[in-house]
């Protein structure tokens, strides 16, 4: 069958490769992949992974043989695959708890989007209330931003959207945000909840913006750029200000998968698909994830 592998060097970050059938274990569905989610981290950063692996951890599909010991869904089931390693080909063996089962109503190509991006997404915003909290989102324009900017306004967030610029705001309104920036330097007021997945000196500004008792989570470094404190201001009086990381990609994922496909059938949470095309064009895709021209998530299709 044919997958997108891992490919280190100026040919990268992925090509197309023949590779042998997926063998599925016991506790494992056999699912026909029809499209596949890409993620800018998983692709920048692919000498994290073996040359020639079969990369990618987010698509959807139709369950074509069902788990041998009767965990998961049946035969048929259209399913949602989020943070599966070795997603990105044809056909993949995966455990039910990286499934979500595609409601009735729901693009199979939307379900795709979903995986990493949505479930960061959700995991952050859960970690407090954020009803009538104040909540800042940077990269909003992105994956996980564009489904944060939604997530956090449902559950009665004001949200404050950092964007790279002015034509990168576009939208965004209508996610729910309450405003969107390109520069923190006008932003009024503390936040309860910062998302940031951008590094840099936007981080140190955003931290400048915490309030009393408030959290930054770290979902993303897409600057690139360090982040430097000046002396002192990590320093403070009051309840403790915290700065967490987040890169949690082993435990299920099946919970939150069906939680968001249910705000997707709801129509309360849009999928963002802001670039959809066939995957044998995944080159073009991946210089426009890196050239930062993709607005929300890209999903290739089989």
């Amino acid at each position: 069958m044919r997958a997108l592998v891992v490919e280190h060097g100026d040919g990268g970050p992925v090509r197309f490769a023949d590779v042998d059938e997926p063998r599925p274990a016991v506790n494992e569905a056999l699912v026909e992949v029809r499209h596949i989610g890409l993620n800018l981290g998983e692709l920048k950063h692919v000498d994290q992974w073996a040359a020639g692996a079969v990369h990618g951890h987010d698509a959807a599909g139709v369950v074509v043989r069902a788990a041998a010991d009767g965990s998961g869904p049946p035969e048929g089931t259209r399913v949602a695959v989020g943070m599966a390693p070795h997603a990105w080909a044809e056909r993949v063996a995966v455990s039910p708890a990286r499934l979500g089962v595609v409601p009735a109503g729901v693009e199979l190509s939307d379900a795709a989007a979903l995986g990493v991006a949505g479930v960061t997404a959700l995991r952050v915003l859960r970690t407090r209330s954020l009803l009538a909290r104040r909540v800042l989102i940077t990269g909003a324009s992105g994956g996980v931003g564009h489904f944060a900017v939604q997530l956090a306004a449902l559950a009665g967030a004001r949200v404050t959207a950092v964007v790279g610029g002015p034509g990168r705001a576009v939208g965004l309104a209508e996610l729910g945000a309450s405003e969107a920036v390109s520069d923190l330097s006008t932003v009024e007021g503390r936040f309860d909840l910062v998302l940031d997945t951008v590094g840099g000196p936007l981080l140190a500004g955003a931290w400048d913006l915490l309030a009393e008792g408030g959290a930054i989570h770290l979902v993303g470094t897409s600057s690139g750029l360090d982040t430097t404190f000046p002396a002192g201001s990590l320093f403070g009086f009051g309840a403790p200000r915290t700065i967490n990381t987040f890169g949690d990609t082993t435990s299920p994922v099946a919970e939150e998968l069906t939680d968001l496909l249910g705000l997707l059938a709801g129509g309360r949470l849009s999928a963002g698909v802001g670039t959809r095309g066939d995957w044998e064009d995944v080159g073009a895709a991946v210089r426009a994830l890196f050239g930062r021209e993709v607005r929300g998530k890209v999903v290739l299709d089989l």
